[in-house]
């Protein structure tokens, strides 16, 4: 049986668009998707004599977007976070007991997502939390990613997670409360 040939050159042609639409989808980022999607047909062209053809090419491929996808996730969490401290310094009196919000009738908005103007709030209040806090939220509620993923994609423990999440949610209600419903 003879050798199969595979040209890297026919792949980048077949899925460059379905790699850099997946890339794009997980990182909400149009530069570095098209980083991330260059950076995955150099690594596979450096692998490309170990590729066996056990999988598909496109699945090789997807494999190791997808890793290179983790990475940046875990390059981002490993930053040192900052804290708006105004906004957490708001959630508590100068006790340090919780603050009671002004009773915001969240139930009272019909449909806020069907709002631009809410949804452009919303976009803009997860963009300015922290990027560990950001990209938790995006991967829990957008991604519909489980807990046990997530942990493992950003290398944080489970404790952890569910303390970003709980924290994130707070400062992006005081955001929306603030920028929405106050505007």
């Amino acid at each position: 049986m003879g050798e199969i040939k595979y040209s890297l050159a026919e792949w980048v042609e077949e899925y460059t668009d379905d790699l850099y639409s997946w890339a794009l989808y997980k990182l909400s980022d149009r530069e570095l998707a098209e980083d991330i999607v260059q950076d995955t047909f150099l690594a596979a062209a450096e692998k490309l004599s170990s590729f066996k053809g056990d999988s598909k090419p496109k699945t090789w491929l997807f494999s190791i977007l997808n890793y290179k996808i983790i990475d940046v996730y875990r390059k981002r969490v490993k930053k040192n976070i900052t804290v708006d401290g105004d906004i957490i310094s708001n959630l508590f009196n100068s006790k340090g007991d919780w603050n009671s919000y002004d009773n915001v009738a969240w139930e009272d908005e019909d449909n806020l997502l069907d709002d631009g103007d809410f949804r452009k709030v919303l976009r803009d209040c997860v963009d300015n939390l922290p990027d560990k806090w950001r990209l938790s939220v995006q991967l829990k509620y957008l991604q519909e990613e489980s807990g046990e993923k997530i942990c493992k994609d950003l290398d944080i423990s489970p404790t952890n997670f569910w303390q970003i999440i709980h924290r994130a949610k707070l400062q992006l209600r005081e955001c929306v409360k603030s920028n929405w419903f106050n505007a």
